[in-house]
């Protein structure tokens, strides 16, 4: 899963930073791009409107699947990763990651002409302060402004972009010594407490259909079928791309005989279509600062429409937080399988 502050719909703070990037076209601090010309928004979100005079195409990168859902509705052209170069212009929205914010930079500088603008906004929730700092160490000089409680800064693509990009790019982690993990990614440096404890209860002779809701780098689905050898197959959903195609390439490296299928899906929202004989998951329970079971609460839905009958939901959860009532609700059959300090286990039979 993604880094539990990033989940659900963007707060005030970050749809302000949306409006921020565009304030200096609309201001006419910079000039807005031609015709013909083609911009590149990385970390794109909706909550703005193009400034009069901002032509040319518009190119959004999302990675998140709500907010590129957001995004596409706008009708602007959209993808989970970036592709293509020699863009005219680029905008960044900064997340509240910092080494994922600069490896944005950094593929901006990568994929714009020489003499292109490359724009960031963000809040100061998002680092947007030291990052401009860290601009200015570069050497980039950067100009800035600020407005709707956030700030953006400006600077012209460096003339040895080599140089930045080398400084900006983060390398991988390599987790375990087989799980390659990119900043940005929910815990990407180490294995999550939570997953680590759910890790020690998954059945040792599992042969059924299978899902992983919130996948992240695939940590649960590799150690269920080390666990299970006689796995049938495995789903995993994951709301973030990037963390999708991660558990795609670890489990391809780990596991390679694992029958598995992966699914870029907004468990939140959207129903599964698939049916299956176990569920695991370890829930985001974030949306901006604030704790909210509401979200757990409706993967616990979503995983209860998935099972097929007599199916078992296998979760762990922080302890304070209540999903027994939802577990009671919609299954036979649910108790707590184990507990520690900081988390708790919890089962739910169809």
């Amino acid at each position: 899963m993604l880094a539990p502050l990033s989940y659900g719909s963007p707060d005030m703070m970050t749809r302000n930073a949306a409006r921020t990037l565009f304030h200096p076209f609309a201001t006419a601090v910079l000039t807005p791009p031609a015709e013909g010309s083609r911009t590149l928004f990385l970390g794109a979100e909706a909550g703005f409107s193009l400034p009069e005079g901002f032509a040319g195409t518009l190119h959004a990168v999302q990675p998140f699947k709500p907010l590129y859902e957001a995004v596409s509705k706008l009708g602007i052209d959209t993808k989970p990763a970036a592709e293509g170069e020699d863009y005219d212009l680029a905008l960044i929205l900064l997340t509240r990651h910092r080494g994922a914010n600069e490896i944005m930079i950094a593929d901006a500088i990568r994929r714009t002409k020489p003499g292109a603008t490359i724009v960031v906004a963000g809040s100061k929730e998002d680092g947007i302060q030291s990052m401009r700092k860290r601009m200015n160490a570069l050497g980039l000089d950067p100009d800035h402004l600020a407005k709707y409680h956030a700030q953006a800064f400006w600077f012209v693509r460096p003339d040895a972009p080599e140089e930045v990009i080398a400084k900006l790019d983060q390398p991988e982690a390599l987790v375990l010594g087989r799980f390659r993990t990119a900043p940005g990614m929910f815990s990407h440096g180490e294995v999550d407490g939570g997953s680590q404890f759910l890790a020690r209860y998954l059945p040792k002779d599992f042969a059924g259909a299978a899902a992983d809701f919130g996948a992240g780098w695939g940590y649960l689905s590799a150690e269920l079928a080390a666990a299970s050898p006689q796995l049938e197959a495995i789903d995993l959903y994951e709301a973030d791309h990037a963390s999708l195609e991660a558990a795609r390439s670890n489990l391809a490296s780990i596991v390679p005989d694992l029958n598995a299928r992966y699914f870029w899906h907004d468990l939140a929202r959207d129903p599964v279509k698939n049916r299956y004989d176990l569920i695991v998951m370890n829930p985001p329970f974030h949306i901006g600062h604030a704790a909210d079971p509401n979200l757990g609460q409706a993967l616990i839905r979503n995983a209860a429409q998935a099972l097929k009958s007599g199916g078992v939901l296998l979760m762990v959860a922080n302890r304070g937080l209540p999903y027994e009532p939802v577990l009671k609700e919609l299954f036979r059959d649910s108790d707590e399988v184990a507990r520690n300090a900081r988390y708790k286990v919890l089962r739910g039979v169809r």
